[in-house]
């Protein structure tokens, strides 16, 4: 057999979500390797068995994986592409509450809905939008404006389409394929967690931790 079939690439996931206490390298990790036998060994090999049945973050580190791997096989040459240190979030399987889902999506719903409302309104009213049409209004017609003019109308319409296409997602409908601006602030917001998660607990093991 060629040296090249006995060489597995292993490829780990920077977090991944785990409900079973047993984890094996599957389920954290890409493996190939020309092999079919060898690679089918190495991902079903137990990396981790998490004792505390309560949900939690894991910080472990690519050497240890690899460690197991040669000594799973010591004909095997373990090479990395993926992450060094990667998490493994734990959480406990639990019954669905459909209920309670739905009534913290509503909230927030609600949240946002109001927030989003003040903010637009405080805006308008700092930049004075109201006199701006009315002058507007007055220029164009050469009459003073009385309620609530096509202007008012059409900014608002406009505002809404305007927020919809910045956000380029409405239900499932989406104009392209281009990840939303929310999508790629979430996605940030995830790779900032992970980040520090695993300075964190870099910096614990050094005794240098910020208390």
């Amino acid at each position: 057999m060629s040296s090249t079939s006995k060489t597995v690439y292993l490829n780990l996931s920077e977090i991944t979500e785990v409900h079973s206490q047993d984890v094996f390298l599957k389920d954290v990790a890409k493996v190939y390797c020309g092999d079919t036998h060898i690679q089918n060994k190495c991902e079903c090999l137990k990396i981790k068995h998490i004792t505390e049945n309560k949900s939690r973050r894991y910080v472990e580190n690519a050497l240890d994986v690899i460690a197991m791997l040669e000594k799973l096989d010591s004909s095997i040459q373990v090479n990395n592409v993926g992450k060094v240190e990667y998490i493994i979030d734990y959480q406990p399987p639990r019954q669905p509450h459909t209920l309670w889902q739905w009534a913290k999506t509503v909230f927030v719903c609600i949240v946002c809905f109001c927030g989003a409302a003040f903010a637009i309104m405080t805006f308008n009213n700092d930049a004075n939008v109201r006199d701006v049409f009315q002058e507007l209004y007055r220029l164009i017609t050469g009459k003073e404006a009385a309620g609530t003019t096509i202007l008012d109308l059409t900014y608002s319409i406009g505002l809404a389409l305007g927020i919809l296409v910045f956000f380029n997602h409405f239900a499932k409908w989406k104009l392209n394929t281009d990840p939303t601006p929310l999508e790629v602030e979430m996605r940030l917001y995830e790779d900032n967690i992970s980040k520090t998660l695993i300075q964190n607990d870099g910096r614990k093991e050094q005794g240098i931790d910020i208390r």
